[in-house]
């Protein structure tokens, strides 16, 4: 028994270990696009990618050709420790092009700027960026595209096996018991994948047509359809004032937004379920209603004709609520309130098994649903009533975990804005930047860190704990957790 169980450890090892190499293996190619970028543009930063692709890569070959002869099994505890160490390992290799091009960050920066990208986050600290080097601009829109891919594969795959936070129900969502959404993983990954580039080209196309340069339209793509953010420009998409180029940009992080499993289903003839899954429903018309309200509340109270008025919120709402971070005004210079309101969508977010952060509108509905069911109890003490939410049946178990999550997020939510608070930062700042780090939003509020600024000028320590909120928000919060607790090492 004691060496089935060290077999089944070490398989365990090995596959985490595998899969770590892989990636990172994947993560070297990925630096050859700028280094060529760079080194046609007569760019020395190409040497820095190719340094930079060549410890990467070695490194990622060496564990799996250290591992792929062992007998790989992922157990649930390899599992938890496999997202973590991952977005690490990729973290940190990632960052090495940021302090080996002629921008030289420090690590602590180019980790921030690197960890912001992979967890589609979009908070910045650099400065500049109408002419810095094609190669970093393009590292940059390829680290939130290639996170924003692994983002939807955690998301349908390794959380829901890990039932962490309620993410289980991305199952319940998109599959009946009957019937899976693909009879093979391998299918169901492949189909994932080619979604997500029709969504790219079709971006990066619509992007180009409306005005934008080809690199220009090919990093915004990426940054869009990821829901991450970053930009080519200081001045983000308002660098572009073509209305096409700002709906393109509307309908695509929408589209990012939503679960990309629908898509998988619409694939399959199912046209029908994008308008019947219940998050999916509920994310449009919220945004809808906010919509509605605000543009109304601009027009009658800011004096804004109620065509701009529609264009601006619609577009600063998309981009808050996807969590993708774009800006075209300074939406704290609007009426009174608007703060307060922008806040409150950042923590809401998108949909499970999307690009987007947030707590996510499913978590809210179950919350609601769960007040509802427990209001009826009281009324009705001794009546039988089932629990239901989006129009299912569901368990009772399923809201003391949602209900867990949000005690958890916002026990994290208060230290992280605390701890911040201790750097010197006021509480506008440390606030929204917490909120900003574990929804994966990007800019916040105040001076500093709102739309009209960036995250350069904050202490280090700030910028590490920042960092750890942005792993720990796109994770799930239990996922890092319970790696850290001293009874998950324990036999």
């Amino acid at each position: 028994m004691l060496k089935s169980a060290k077999v089944q450890e070490t398989g365990g090892l090995a596959a985490v270990l595998f899969s770590v190499g892989v990636l990172l293996g994947i993560l070297a190619t990925a630096m050859l696009v700028p280094a060529a970028t760079d080194l046609l543009d007569g760019n020395s930063d190409g040497n820095a990618f190719l340094i930079s692709a060549a410890l990467t890569g070695f490194t990622g070959i060496l564990l799996v050709l250290g591992n792929r002869r062992r007998e790989m099994r992922l157990t649930r505890r390899n599992a938890f420790v496999l997202t973590t160490v991952s977005w690490l390992a990729t973290g940190i290799c990632g960052a090495l092009p940021f302090m080996l091009s002629t921008i030289h960050l420090s690590f602590v920066d180019a980790f921030f700027e690197t960890i912001s990208g992979l967890t589609t986050t979009g908070s910045t600290i650099l400065t500049g960026l109408d002419l810095m080097p094609s190669g970093i601009l393009l590292w940059r829109g390829l680290l939130q595209w290639l996170g924003g891919i692994g983002i939807i594969v955690m998301a349908v795959s390794i959380l829901p096996f890990l039932q962490v936070g309620g993410m289980h129900l991305i199952q319940t969502e998109f599959s009946d018991r009957s019937e899976k959404v693909m009879p093979r993983p391998a299918q169901f990954g492949r189909a994932l994948v080619t979604v997500y580039l029709f969504l790219s080209a079709c971006c990066a196309l619509l992007y180009w047509n409306g005005g934008m340069s080809g690199f220009d339209a090919v990093v915004h793509a990426m940054t869009t359809i990821s829901t991450g953010g970053y930009s080519n420009y200081d001045a983000s998409l308002g660098h572009f004032p073509q209305p096409f180029i700002q709906v393109t940009a509307i309908v695509f992080m929408v589209l990012g937004s939503l679960p990309f499993v629908m898509y998988v289903r619409m694939l399959r003839g199912d046209f029908y379920h994008l308008w019947s899954a219940g998050q999916a429903r509920t994310f449009i018309l919220m945004l809808v209603g906010v919509i509605t309200f605000l543009a109304m509340w601009l027009w009658l109270k800011g004096g804004i004709p109620p065509h701009k008025a529609l264009m601006l919120v619609s577009f600063q709402v998309v981009s808050i609520v996807s969590t993708t971070g774009y800006v075209t005004a300074d939406y704290e210079q609007w009426v009174q309130g608007t703060e307060a309101i922008f806040l409150f969508l950042t923590i809401i977010g998108g949909c499970m098994g999307s690009t987007a952060g947030g707590l996510k509108v499913l978590r809210f509905q179950i919350m609601f649903a769960a007040i509802r069911y427990h209001l009826r109890q009281l009324i009705f003490p001794r009546m039988a009533l089932a629990f239901s939410y989006s129009a299912r049946l569901g368990d009772t178990h399923i809201i003391s975990t949602v209900f867990t999550f949000f005690a958890v997020f916002l026990a994290t939510y208060a230290g992280l804005a605390i701890a911040l608070s201790l750097f010197g930062l006021d509480m506008v700042t440390s606030l929204s930047a917490s909120a900003t780090a574990l929804c994966n939003v990007g800019p916040g509020l105040g001076a500093i860190i709102g739309p009209a600024g960036n995250f350069a000028t904050l202490p280090n320590g700030a910028k590490w704990l920042l960092s750890l909120g942005m792993l720990l928000g796109r994770l799930e919060l239990f996922t890092v957790f319970a790696f850290l607790l001293p009874l998950f090492w324990r036999r």
